[in-house]
């Protein structure tokens, strides 16, 4: 990950993720805004894992068969590859499987050596956001790398 000041008569900043990166993606729209916010940041060397957890209940029932999960996982991914295949990333996608999203992100993330954890936060209500523990809030105070926080791509 290098963060480099470019000048051309006034001072900008520039991002480029040029290691392994795990970016999280909960939803088919989350995966693809984060897509489209990470992928000017991406460099040949940059080397990309979207994720999507598939959350276990610890012994409860679960809220949707494993299956349809990984479907709703499928979506994600065709969606972020369509975005990414214009990089010059190497672009992996992985399923993985928890009691916590979080924990099993930064366990992830810890396994392939990963440089940082990208997302783009999700809009929400508070009370949203305290029924579902926050995973975003999560990432940011239980980071065990950087974890880096992208604003929306607009364009």
């Amino acid at each position: 990950m290098r963060l480099d000041d470019v000048s051309s008569g006034e001072a900008t900043m520039s991002l480029a993720f040029d290691g392994t990166v795990i970016v999280p993606a909960a939803d088919p729209d989350d995966g693809e805004r984060t897509a489209a916010a990470l992928a000017s940041h991406l460099t040949p060397t940059s080397s990309v894992v979207i994720v999507n957890v598939i959350e276990k209940a610890g012994g409860g029932i679960d809220k949707a068969s494993v299956s349809q999960r990984e479907e709703h996982a499928d979506d994600i991914f065709e969606r972020t590859d369509r975005i990414l295949e214009s990089t010059d990333a190497t672009v992996e996608t992985a399923v993985l499987y928890g009691t916590d999203v979080v924990e099993r992100i930064f366990d992830e993330a810890e396994d392939r050596n990963a440089d940082a954890v990208v997302f783009t936060p999700r809009e929400g209500n508070r009370l949203a956001e305290l029924l579902t523990g926050d995973v975003a809030r999560r990432l940011v105070k239980e980071a065990s790398i950087p974890v880096v926080a992208l604003p929306q791509d607009d364009s």
